[in-house]
């Protein structure tokens, strides 16, 4: 596997994705329950937008660039911004969290934190950024194998009964990711199955994204939301033209704080006519 995501680390995928995990996490501390989070495919956890990687595509300024500039009057949004300046403030100007940092950064003292990460480079990186934070545990090794080692998890003498496992493919295998996906998300329902999961998706052409839907609605959830970003119409096959979030058990009614937020991305971020957001639900609790 040779992705990196510094090449897009910032980027509008990236934005919808941490606003939604974010929400996700608050939704999850309202309640004094210890929380537990999985990170399937971590990365370092934090990013340099001034780096060299970064740098070469520029998709930053199209996405955490913009947002900061115009920074549009959203709850959720404004949950994110203070996040990234947090950030900022602590690792430099130039910095950009990762999901890993994230979840650090929403969960709290009683909560706890795995991440799992497979390129040696990385892991060693996303360890040597959450030195001294015993909430977070590392683990070098491939995501899907992590959901049958870590879940259900129990840490001491602690079960947790809530939490959320994020899964953040790279998808280099284009549309054969989703079917370790799909086995991933049965695998760690039939372990955990009242968590909330949440899974990125990236969207070129929506016709090659039936499928997944369809065999991600016979998931075995009581309800499941879908949670779309596009930049630009989906009619071109040769590039990303925005991203998803597919919502396993989401939090009660986030979907009517994630509307207007996405409807405030589309339009800030939006590079063309076909900007869009969208919301549908695969299956609703009855």
């Amino acid at each position: 596997m040779n992705y990196r995501h510094a090449f897009h680390a910032g980027n509008h995928a990236d934005v919808l994705k941490h606003v939604t995990v974010l929400a996700i996490c608050d939704a999850l501390t309202a309640k004094p329950a210890p929380v537990f989070a999985l990170d399937t495919h971590a990365g370092r956890g934090l990013y340099a937008l001034d780096g060299n990687s970064a740098q070469r595509t520029g998709e930053a300024e199209g996405g955490i660039g913009r947002l900061l500039a115009e920074a549009p009057a959203d709850p959720l949004i404004g949950r994110y911004l203070q996040a990234v300046r947090a950030c900022r403030a602590e690792h430099g100007k130039a910095s950009y969290p990762g999901s890993p940092w994230l979840l650090a950064h929403a969960l709290r003292e009683q909560d706890r934190i795995a991440a799992c990460e497979l390129q040696p480079e990385e892991a060693t990186q996303l360890k040597a950024n959450f030195v001294g934070d015993e909430r977070v545990a590392v683990h070098a090794r491939d995501g899907y194998a992590g959901i049958k080692a870590l879940l259900p998890p129990k840490i001491g003498d602690t079960k947790f009964a809530r939490g959320l496992v994020l899964i953040d493919p790279p998808y280099e295998a284009q549309l054969e990711e989703f079917d370790a996906v799909i086995a991933g998300l049965r695998e760690a329902l039939g372990r955990w199955p009242q968590a909330c999961y949440a899974l990125w998706y990236p969207i070129k052409l929506r016709r090659s994204l039936q499928p997944f839907f369809r065999r991600a609605a016979t998931l075995p959830v009581k309800s499941s939301l879908l949670a779309e970003l596009l930049v630009r119409a989906d009619d071109s096959p040769l590039r990303m033209n925005g991203s998803g979030m597919l919502l396993l058990n989401p939090p009660f009614q986030i979907e009517q704080k994630l509307q207007p937020a996405l409807n405030a991305l589309a339009k800030v971020l939006g590079e063309g006519p076909g900007a869009s957001a969208r919301l549908e639900w695969l299956k609703t609790a009855q």
